[in-house]
């Protein structure tokens, strides 16, 4: 078979593999809404309708109709795009979510950069170094930061860096002082400034986005950091390793060269995947922090029973991790040229 026609089937598998995967995503969706113990119509008519209005907005709804037509209702209404109102704002779901998904975006990518330039130092070193003191002292903050809740650290964190020592910004995204100062052009609120020219208003956000992305980051090194030593050992227990000393190589060259750049497609997987929980999984911090992102508004509607907000969330959150295994496999073949 041609090199061309491998690659086209590989792409159809992975094209039906992917819509395989949504439809199950929007079945899962659909009865997690039906599942829940929240009443969508009594969250939208209050607990004081009369029957007749909460039976008008029950059939409004399409809840009179058999399972399977909701389940076709919804699922066409998910392919054009229309994912309902939101009970609390009255917006479109869809436009509430791409409000405040970028801030989440932005938490999440600074703490994915320090949990990886962390994690994945840390792990080659306690490798190298195993079983001495570096590889025990290694893996001790590596638990801590697997071990600790991270509302706690947050609320620590407040207390000592924000509030005793004045080191960093509080709660928000920004001082209040500066709300408002910065056409949303991107919703980041980085880019946003630095677009406007606003430097204090830059200074300012990187001032609130340092310790919550820094907690989050180092959250995220310790399972990045002990999946590399994971890795890491095997690799130097090979004996390629032993043959590539014997021919003159440095202990640099050995340990960088060789060993980790068999691991690098490993840790493709390992950073995408901590990526997606950093963008699913932040609800936590963000309560803490006040920070008006997507895990705060999932959180929010959670809460009221706002079941077409908390559909979405959820089918988004899937979505992130089929875009970034996706991701993960365009980039095994830049790493390693057999997978081609």
């Amino acid at each position: 078979m041609s090199t061309g026609r491998r690659r086209l089937r590989r792409a159809a598998g992975q094209l039906a593999s992917v819509a395989i995967t949504l439809l199950g995503l929007l079945v899962l969706t659909f009865f997690i809404g039906r599942m829940m113990p929240a009443d969508p119509v009594r969250a939208i008519v209050g607990e004081d309708a009369t029957p007749e209005t909460y039976d008008m907005v029950h059939a409004q709804l399409g809840l009179d109709r058999p399972l399977w037509a909701q389940f076709l209702r919804y699922m066409g209404d998910v392919l054009t795009g229309n994912f309902g109102q939101s009970i609390r704002t009255g917006q479109p779901v869809i436009q509430d979510i791409l409000h405040v998904m970028p801030a989440t975006i932005e938490l999440a990518t600074f703490a994915i950069v320090i949990g990886a330039g962390l994690g994945i130092p840390l792990g080659v070193l306690a490798a190298v170094n195993r079983d001495r003191w570096i590889d025990h002292a290694v893996r001790v903050f590596s638990l801590f930061g697997h071990s600790m809740p991270i509302f706690w650290t947050g609320m620590i964190g407040l207390l000592v860096f924000y509030a005793w020592l004045g080191w960093v910004g509080g709660s928000g995204r920004m001082d209040y002082f500066y709300i408002g100062m910065v056409p949303g052009r991107t919703g980041f609120l980085l880019i946003d400034s630095l677009l406007a020219g606003r430097w204090e208003v830059f200074r300012s956000a990187v001032n609130h986005l340092i310790l919550p992305a820094a907690l989050l980051g180092y959250s995220a090194s310790a399972y990045i950091t002990r999946m590399t030593r994971s890795f890491m050992l095997d690799q130097l227990n090979q004996e390629y390793m032993t043959t590539a000393r014997v021919k003159g190589l440095s202990r640099g060259q050995t340990i960088w060269r060789h060993a980790f750049g068999n691991i690098r497609v490993q840790l493709v997987t390992i950073v995408a995947l901590s990526y997606g929980a950093l963008l699913e999984g932040a609800v936590l911090i963000e309560t803490v922090f006040a920070w008006p992102g997507f895990g705060q508004y999932l959180t929010n509607n959670l809460v009221i029973g706002d079941m077409n907000a908390v559909m979405t969330c959820v089918l988004i959150v899937g979505v992130i991790f089929i875009l970034l295994n996706l991701l993960s496999d365009v980039l095994y073949r830049l790493f390693d040229p057999r997978t081609k």
